[in-house]
């Protein structure tokens, strides 16, 4: 018995360590996305199959998206309070074990998109992947442009699902994008100021260079456009008016967190918006699946 536990341990331990190189709530969640873009693109048509290879083939790729970053950042990830006990600083996995395991990931995720998808979504993956680790990892020790960056990638799974389903980019498609964009901003924000000081640490430069009152009134301008933005669905007729209302509850009360902010920035105050963040975008995707209008 006690062999057993002795044998069976480490493999397991190893097992776990790669599974949390992929980040799995992150890459779970943007399959999500692009499954309701899809939905929302076929206009609540969209056959299982298609749902499927779209959200396995997105995951696959951001999974590897996601541990190559590890292993890019293995040695800032060490110094980080909020890294320092990830796979590769902890030595359960070797940088080069991550390096063959994401880009194992990622090519299998593009090359699935692109056969049991489409070739658009496939470039679409592709240029997220590119964009996340050619500009967006980069700039983070470099500019606070690298917040505005990374926010692209994030926001294309909405994309890629909305091409999955239609096989193009149209206004419905670069609206679903633009909620995603904009969403993001407040919610990195407010994580990067509750994790300034760590940041600080490895030269990460993902605040403003105007400090609180700079990061407030960037939360709240976001948030501010935003609003207006996710009526896009019901303008563009992909909604009813249950979405409208919905979005419009879920707007203004993301959009109050954030004006709080931009008044006094405090550790309180930037961690209501980043979990009033968290609150909105799921909703506002179930609102989505709910009141898409069929044709």
């Amino acid at each position: 018995m006690e062999d057993d536990v002795q044998t069976d341990g480490p493999d397991r331990s190893r097992a776990r360590a790669y599974y949390e190189l992929t980040k799995p709530g992150i890459a779970g969640y943007v399959m999500v996305t692009a499954g309701v873009s899809a939905f929302v693109g076929a206009r609540g048509d969209l056959a299982l199959a298609l749902a499927l290879n779209t959200m396995v083939g997105t995951g696959l790729a951001t999974a590897g998206a996601l541990t190559l970053n590890q292993y890019v950042e293995r040695e800032a990830d060490a110094i980080m309070h909020r890294t320092r006990g990830r796979p590769i600083p902890t030595e359960r996995v070797t940088p080069m074990e991550a390096l063959a395991f994401g880009s194992a990931l990622l090519m299998s995720g593009l090359l699935y998109v692109a056969l049991a998808v489409g070739a658009l979504p496939a470039l679409i993956t592709a240029a997220s992947a590119l964009m996340y680790h050619a500009v967006y990892t980069p700039l983070k020790s470099r500019s606070y442009v690298a917040t505005l960056a990374g926010a692209v990638p994030g926001a294309l799974p909405m994309l890629i699902g909305w091409t999955a389903a239609t096989g193009t980019i149209d206004r419905g498609g670069l609206a679903m994008f633009a909620i995603g964009y904009l969403w993001q901003l407040p919610h990195v924000l407010g994580l990067a100021w509750m994790l300034r000081e760590d940041y600080a640490r490895v030269g990460f430069k993902l605040i403003p260079s105007g400090g609180a009152r700079s990061i407030g009134l960037q939360m709240m301008a976001a948030t501010g456009l935003l609003l207006p933005i996710s009526w896009a669905p019901f303008g563009l007729g992909l909604t009813g008016v249950t979405y409208l209302i919905g979005a419009s509850v879920l707007g203004l009360g993301f959009l109050s967190t954030a004006i709080a902010a931009a008044r006094e920035m405090t550790e309180a105050s930037a961690r209501r918006v980043f979990f009033a963040s968290l609150l909105y975008h799921p909703f506002l995707l179930a609102l989505m699946l709910f009141d898409t209008i069929r044709l």
